[in-house]
């Protein structure tokens, strides 16, 4: 079976992108080194709809990016709804910013340029759910913070679980974000805290619920 192929077909067989969120997927894949990094339709359309499931009333996102994933879910949010989304990497941020402020879910994120694992808890807010989308060399670590600050009962969604199917690559046994990747999914395995199931959507998408 043609993988471009299926991908056509699925893309065809779901709900559309925003027009708004197609010129960002766009501009992201033209202005950016690792455009691909940006959720893009399958899963941006994914994410706004597990948001319409969760019903969240604060959202915390690790690893903005683009802005791409954020607003798919700022999207999904019910009035009142925030998302804090932060943004270690703060030459990202000439980009981003004027995306997000731009878009017609502007009032509903809160982009911050820092370290989520030190500032986030900082907020002082119990959050229904977080996407984690960061430096995978420290998803463990970016994990127990999440939790930390999430309410039981919520969710947590990681991206890229699978790395392009390294995971499972010997020859990537000294890559360090596959180690980090794998040293994620082996912590997860063992943790009695939480429920868990990988998606193999994309790149691979866990969703981890917290007792």
């Amino acid at each position: 079976m043609c993988k471009e192929a299926l991908d056509s077909y699925l893309l065809d067989h779901i709900s559309p992108e925003p027009d708004y969120l197609y010129r960002l997927w766009r501009a992201t894949n033209i202005h950016l080194l690792h455009g691909r990094m940006a959720s893009g339709h399958l899963q941006g359309r994914l994410l706004k709809m597990l948001v319409q499931m969760v019903r969240p009333r604060r959202v915390l996102e690790v690893g903005t990016f683009s802005g791409y994933s954020a607003l798919c879910m700022a999207e999904g949010l019910e009035e009142g709804g925030m998302i804090y989304t932060f943004e270690k990497n703060d030459e990202q941020e000439d980009f981003t910013r004027p995306w997000i402020e731009g878009s017609p879910w502007a009032g509903r994120v809160s982009f911050i340029i820092g370290d989520a694992i030190v500032e986030a808890p900082r907020l002082g807010i119990e959050f229904d759910m977080v996407f984690i989308d960061g430096d995978k060399r420290t998803y463990v670590e970016t994990y127990e913070m999440a939790l930390s600050v999430l309410k039981c009962g919520g969710f947590i969604v990681a991206d890229n679980t699978l790395w392009d199917g390294h995971v499972v690559d010997p020859a990537y046994d000294h890559d360090q974000q596959t180690l980090g990747i794998r040293r994620f999914n082996d912590h997860l395995a063992q943790d009695l805290r939480v429920e868990k199931v990988i998606l193999p959507v994309r790149d691979g998408l866990t969703i981890i619920r917290k007792k």
